[in-house]
């Protein structure tokens, strides 16, 4: 049997830095039959050119749409059986193509199947990178198998699913994953598996990672419609639940006295528990004082990113009392 043409559709903003390292990652694929089309969605640097010197296709949106726009116009330039997303900052394992060919010939009830980040940074270092890497290789590896989320970052669907499903909404910039997952789960199923895996090259600084943290979760929490699955697994949401609730807690003591200060204990009590895997993992790896430090930013992270998400699912919660849709609030952010 002829190995199918696979489509890699990149969308490429501002990543003149990495997009030559994700396009080579996938010229040395050991899947023998791939098309690469980079969509650069109207980048203010250099990316357009670096790309293009690569030798794959690549084209130009007019104005900036976001990640779902631009995914949209690779697969409609994609002549691809089989269409494998790949964000432009992940340099792709060798064999990942393959893998996701096998598995999508294999299972016509599969939708989409997608991959894992590595647990290192591809370019950047420093604690907030590393911590990132680790924290997502944790979190996705962890959901190996049949999921409910979708990991658009590296992500491969037979093309005739995505015509069937329609392309992306255009008009979600930080949501557009999620919705896109629930569609196809209303008819196929979403797996992951670690035979998929890139390197992805994380932000570097809390100033960076913090704001974006808050308006995904903000816009997540905002936007999510019945059957959605936002958050992951349920000890994370918990988990990020404790943190906010202790940081809230905190003044409880200087209120009604010192017996308070259980309160905001117990929350992070609660908090480290649900995310115990994930310390012990990281402390084995990389020692103790790696596992503090990782310990530290990722309670920033879960105290930033439910109080985003708070603050969005109150929003949601006023615009439905006052009968507005997502659409009328213009989420596109």
């Amino acid at each position: 049997m002829q190995p199918p043409l696979v489509s890699v559709v990149i969308p490429c903003y501002n990543r003149a830095r990495t997009v030559e390292l994700c396009v080579r990652s996938v010229q040395r694929q050991t899947h023998p039959h791939i098309e690469i089309v980079v969509v650069d969605d109207a980048s203010t640097d250099d990316s357009y050119a670096v790309a293009a010197a690569t030798g794959a296709t690549v084209v130009r949106a007019t104005t900036n749409g976001g990640p779902g726009a631009a995914r949209n116009i690779g697969a409609d330039r994609a002549r691809g059986e089989i269409l494998f997303f790949l964000d432009a900052d992940v340099a792709l394992e060798p064999g990942s193509v393959a893998a996701a060919v096998a598995q999508l010939r294999a299972d016509p009830g599969l939708g989409a199947i997608c991959g894992v980040l590595r647990p290192e940074s591809l370019l950047s270092r420093g604690i907030v990178a590393e911590y990132r890497a680790l924290q997502m290789y944790h979190w996705w590896l962890a959901q190996e198998g049949p999921t409910e989320g979708l990991h658009t970052a590296l992500c491969a669907m037979r093309a005739e699913v995505f015509r069937q499903l329609g392309p992306f909404d255009p008009d979600l910039r930080h949501t557009e994953a999620p919705e896109y997952g629930h569609r196809i789960r209303t008819r196929y199923e979403v797996r992951t598996t670690a035979d998929i895996s890139g390197v992805h090259d994380h932000d570097t600084t809390l100033r960076v990672l913090l704001p974006k943290v808050f308006l995904r979760a903000w816009a997540s929490a905002e936007q999510v419609r019945p059957g959605e699955v936002l958050g992951g697994a349920t000890s994370r949401i918990v988990a990020s639940v404790m943190v906010l609730a202790g940081a809230l807690t905190l003044p409880l003591p200087l209120v009604v006295g010192a017996p308070a200060a259980v309160v905001p204990a117990v929350a992070l009590t609660v908090a480290l528990a649900a995310d115990a895997g994930t310390y012990r993992r990281v402390a084995a790896s990389r020692g103790i004082g790696f596992g503090l430090r990782f310990a530290a930013v990722h309670l920033l992270y879960q105290l930033t990113s439910a109080a985003g998400a708070a603050i969005g699912t109150a929003r949601r919660l006023t615009l439905r009392s006052t009968g507005r849709t997502r659409a009328a609030v213009g989420m596109s952010r």
